[in-house]
């Protein structure tokens, strides 16, 4: 490969890095400003609510490094990085909500359905690098991550969405349960389990595709 492309290439990539871990911390920010609040009022159900904002951070940066690794070449893709900043947005606005259960699973709705947008958005980017790939690592590489991709944008991603979408309706539709009663606590641990089953999805994706993006830089690098 081109040595002054593959400087691109890894300019691109650090620019990325840094995007992601700024974006993401400055959600976390957020997070942390508003669950120190909620907790000081010894309202013990918010520590559910901000650990399923924990998990939201964790599942998206880690999605974003792994997106990082497998797929981000020179030229820098702005669309695709103007996504990530809205959904640093939503989740700051998400995470101001820690304390209003309708408003929590409203707001997770909708950014469920923005990251959603996102996976599609994303399929582009993965055909062109399929198109691009100069030997059979990268194509393995690229195939695997659109199988991923596909199985988010039709599976994992929209159950998510009409999840949040029916706690929604069903807070706002018996509201005496679920907030004068306090029965959103079992919604708010379904959402938790499923942010965790859902991380550990993107950890055993990460680890079976580590060796994918390791020949493929090794084949890059001999080109």
């Amino acid at each position: 490969m081109n040595l002054s492309r593959r400087e691109l290439d890894n300019t691109v990539v650090n620019i990325e890095l840094t995007l992601a871990s700024i974006i993401q911390g400055v959600a976390l920010y957020f997070l942390t400003e508003n669950a120190r609040t909620a907790l000081s009022l010894n309202n013990w159900p918010a520590l559910l609510y901000m650990s399923a904002g924990l998990c939201v951070i964790f599942i998206f940066w880690s999605r974003s490094i792994i997106h990082t690794l497998t797929l981000i070449k020179c030229p820098l893709e702005f669309g695709h990085n103007f996504f990530y900043i809205a959904c640093a947005l939503g989740e700051a606005i998400l995470f101001t909500r820690l304390e209003r259960p309708l408003a929590w699973f409203r707001l997770s709705t909708a950014y469920a359905a923005f990251v959603w947008l996102l996976f599609v958005y994303d399929v582009r980017l993965i055909r062109a690098r399929l198109r691009e790939a100069a030997n059979e690592a990268e194509r393995s590489l690229y195939q695997r991550t659109m199988e991923d991709q596909s199985l988010n944008i039709r599976v994992l991603v929209p159950l998510l969405f009409f999840f949040n979408l029916g706690c929604a309706l069903a807070i706002n539709h018996w509201p005496d349960f679920f907030i004068d009663r306090a029965g959103n606590v079992w919604l708010i641990a379904a959402q938790l389990l499923s942010f965790l089953i859902y991380l550990f999805y993107v950890i055993r994706f990460y680890n079976r595709l580590a060796p994918f993006i390791l020949r493929s830089h090794e084949a890059t690098r001999q080109s």
